[in-house]
């Protein structure tokens, strides 16, 4: 049995093939460029190597025609036909607030999944279309649909309403969502796990770092709070979002300078955050820090900005959680970034949060503590691995159809 997990973006198709239930990727990789110049396909072997081979793909349907014929490859193919592919897990970035568990695919699901294309009409388009090649291209398969929000379904009504007239839930759904659950699930069960702990009883504060970044309260393995909301606007600062605003300053410079909702929008998500305020022309942390450290001062005032609206949510979050057992680091920037993560967690020693220089420096890789010995809250890096993940709630959605 082989489970193929696909990641439908706009501008590109990650996919991941796993053989049975070997948690190792047989191959994996990505297609990307989709529908621009210098499209290419880059597939990552099970023994590590990898190939890139330029590649004409203008939509997603063709991507997976394209994944499909590498995995197949006589050479470096992980399987011998896409007979042998019995599930593919999809990534969709909202499943809205019936859809909290992983499913199979099915015309009710997928009508529901349309309904709610307003709530991310950036991203589950996208899902859609990533489904609809899977099955055209692999038929026989079953399609499971595993969401970003599902695991922030646990947050309770106090956490997710908005000080708005109720109404504006009950009919038009406005409400906090929350996303990247499926990495927060993910590096939540890690991390418990890598302290020897059950999840009962756990206090985590989970930060996923990347050019996206949202942190999530985490008690007895749930999802008691989030910083992203409606939508992934809200929150920390990110790579090219905002994060939190007020409200009326985006009415008052949509009335003073005329702006659209679409420019308004173009502004919050794609021009703001690192991007906006470092003024170096890259939204790479890496970029950035190198700037601040060459004194460019508007770039340290970006990074400053960056930490300490993190550092802030993580000190909200002990107050919500009554107290910390672990701050785990994930994502991109949480992962590879030690000043970063230096920065956060400078001043919480109060909380008992006591960061370990050298631990923290060391190069490595994999879940690892970086804490000092004193520190009675511990403080982790968990690598994320959605597609783990993905292929985890995949074939738990297989089990419960089968009755396994």
């Amino acid at each position: 049995m082989a489970i193929l997990t696909i990641n439908a973006g706009s501008s590109s198709v990650k996919f991941t093939l796993f053989l049975g239930d070997d948690d190792a990727p047989r191959a994996s990789g990505i297609v990307e460029r989709i529908g621009l110049e210098g499209t290419r396909l880059q597939y990552r072997r099970a023994d590590g190597k990898t190939i890139v081979s330029p590649v004409v793909v203008a939509d997603a349907d063709r991507a997976v025609e394209v994944i499909l014929s590498a995995l197949v490859h006589p050479e470096h193919g992980g399987i011998g036909g896409v007979r042998e592919i019995e599930a593919v897990g999809h990534r969709v970035v909202h499943g809205g607030e019936r859809l909290t568990r992983p499913v199979v695919v099915d015309a009710e699901v997928r009508a529901y999944l349309e309904s709610i294309v307003p709530l991310a009409p950036l991203h589950n388009p996208h899902h859609l279309r990533g489904i609809a090649a899977c099955e055209r291209h692999i038929p026989h398969a079953v399609q499971v649909a595993v969401f970003d929000t599902a695991f922030h379904a646990t947050l309770p009504r106090h956490a997710f309403l908005y000080g708005i007239p109720p109404a504006f839930y009950a009919e038009d759904g406005v409400r906090r969502y929350g996303f990247h659950g499926i990495s927060h699930k993910y590096v939540a069960a890690e991390a418990a796990r890598f302290l020897g702990r059950a999840p009962a009883g756990l206090r985590l504060v989970t930060c996923h770092l990347g050019n996206g970044c949202s942190l999530t309260a985490v008690r007895d393995g749930r999802s008691v709070d989030t910083s992203m909301g409606f939508t992934p606007l809200e929150g920390v600062l990110m790579g090219t979002r905002s994060g939190d605003i007020d409200p009326a300053a985006v009415l008052y410079l949509m009335e003073r300078r005329g702006f659209s909702t679409a420019a308004m929008n173009d502004l919050l998500n794609r021009q703001s955050g690192l991007l906006g305020l470092a003024g170096v022309g890259s939204n790479d942390v890496r970029d950035v820090l190198s700037a601040a450290r060459n004194g460019n001062a508007q770039a340290e005032l970006a990074v400053e900005m960056f930490c300490y609206r993190i550092r802030k949510t993580i000190g909200a979050y002990a107050a919500v959680l009554g107290g910390l057992d672990a701050v785990v680091f994930t994502a991109g920037i949480g992962e590879n970034s030690p000043e970063i993560r230096r920065r956060i967690t400078a001043g919480l020693e109060f909380l008992g949060l006591f960061l370990d220089a050298e631990r923290n420096e060391a190069a490595a890789s994999g879940p690892r503590a970086i804490h000092a010995a004193k520190s009675p809250v511990a403080l982790l890096v968990i690598p994320t691995n959605e597609e783990l993940e993905i292929v985890r709630e995949t074939r738990r959605a297989l089990a419960a159809r089968t009755g396994a």
